[in-house]
């Protein structure tokens, strides 16, 4: 049993890097449907399960220590590549597809609730609102928002099993729909020859870039831990409440300082999502070893909860696609840039033609601005159906 700190996360590490190399190396098709990000989270709950470590007073200095450190850090990070100018080039129809699929994944969350809040447990808003940040941005955002409302590790296994179970389903339904979009276009007099256009133009800025430098290294994460610390300095003067704790101001300051810099010339430096990434993984395994899988006594319902919000995600899409005229393109593109972030819009929008690649990145960017907020919206309107 491991007591030491360092030895704790060195073996966290090491889990996780593994994993990573594993799906690297074998190409191996349950990647394709359960991310490694996921794999991570619960072979980390399996070892803590099974007693690998014990919470000593070293393990939980050094989870504390690194985890409230690195989430500012990998927020400001991943949001370096979210350049809002490149967004508003999408184009009027992409954006309001985008955020079309935003907000009926909210409102899917907060139909689901208002149906099934009884059923669950105390507090059971909280699994849900960072939910809700994940399937509006990605993992980094469920993450922030775990953080911001203080939910225990324990409870985000509930949290990753509907991202990794409904969220695998959800993928195999849209890849299979790819086929039918001649059909669907026409059914909802869609025009694509502007998707084509704009993905012509950010594959070639794509390849533009310079490659991952040691320089790039060094300055990104000077400026990733400048950053951190400003955030929790700055969160430690400004006013609270029962629902804006410190930890939200540190998350909300990290997204802003994210979203404002990826505007300047240190956006341009290449190795941010790669550092973002590396941060993420650790973090959620961080969470993970505080996890038991005695404790996911409700998963059935949770897993049926989550396939509640997509029914009504779809229905709402459906009917905005008639009325304004979208394509299944955007429409799944969208979709899957909020619910799957950037490991799955760019496959889906691969299975449509690899120059459109681009636009499901940029698309799973605009999802790592709107999440954390979003998912700090809904969580609060979850908490009033609550009482």
């Amino acid at each position: 049993m491991i007591e030491n700190g360092f030895i704790y996360l060195a073996v966290l590490i090491l889990i996780a890097s593994t994993i990573v190399y594993t799906e690297k190396k074998t190409q191996a098709k349950i990647f394709e449907y359960l991310p490694a990000i996921v794999i991570i989270y619960f072979v980390v709950m399996l070892f803590s399960t099974f007693g690998l470590w014990q919470k000593s007073e070293s393990v939980t200095t050094t989870y504390k220590a690194v985890k409230s450190n690195l989430l500012p850090a990998m927020i400001f990070l991943m949001l370096l590549s979210a350049d809002m100018r490149e967004i508003f080039k999408l184009g009027k129809k992409m954006l309001l597809t985008f955020f079309l699929a935003s907000s009926s994944i909210a409102l899917g969350f907060i139909g689901m609730f208002t149906l099934l809040h009884t059923y669950f447990g105390e507090e059971s808003w909280k699994p849900f609102a960072a939910l809700s940040g994940s399937w509006m941005g990605g993992t980094a955002n469920m993450v922030a928002i775990q953080g911001a409302l203080s939910l225990p590790d324990s409870a985000m296994g509930y949290t990753l099993l509907i991202d990794s179970i409904d969220y695998a389903i959800w993928v195999m339904i849209l890849l299979a729909l790819v086929p039918f979009s001649k059909k669907f276009n026409l059914w909802s007099n869609a025009d694509t020859s502007a998707i084509d256009e704009v993905g012509k133009r950010l594959a070639l800025k794509e390849e533009a870039k310079d490659p991952v430098s040691f320089i790039s290294i060094s300055l990104l994460i000077s400026a990733a831990v400048i950053v951190s610390l400003a955030s929790q300095t700055t969160a430690a003067f400004l006013p609270t409440t029962s629902f804006l704790t410190t930890t939200t101001w540190i998350v909300i300051l990290a997204t802003l300082a994210g979203t404002l810099f990826a505007m300047t010339p240190l956006a341009k430096l290449s190795g941010a999502s790669v550092l973002a990434n590396m941060m993420l993984y650790l973090i959620v395994a961080l969470i993970a070893s505080r996890a038991n899988f005695a404790e996911l006594t409700e998963a059935p319902l949770y897993i049926f909860a989550g396939f509640v919000i997509i029914f009504i995600h779809v229905i709402i899409m459906v009917i905005c696609a008639k009325l304004f005229k979208l394509d299944l393109f955007s429409l799944g593109v969208a979709s899957l840039a909020n619910i799957g972030g950037v490991a799955s819009a760019p496959i889906l929008a691969s299975a449509y033609s690899k120059a459109l690649i681009p636009i499901g990145v940029l698309m799973a960017m605009m999802g790592y601005i709107v999440g954390t907020f979003g998912g700090l919206m809904v969580g609060k309107i979850l908490e009033i159906i609550a009482v």
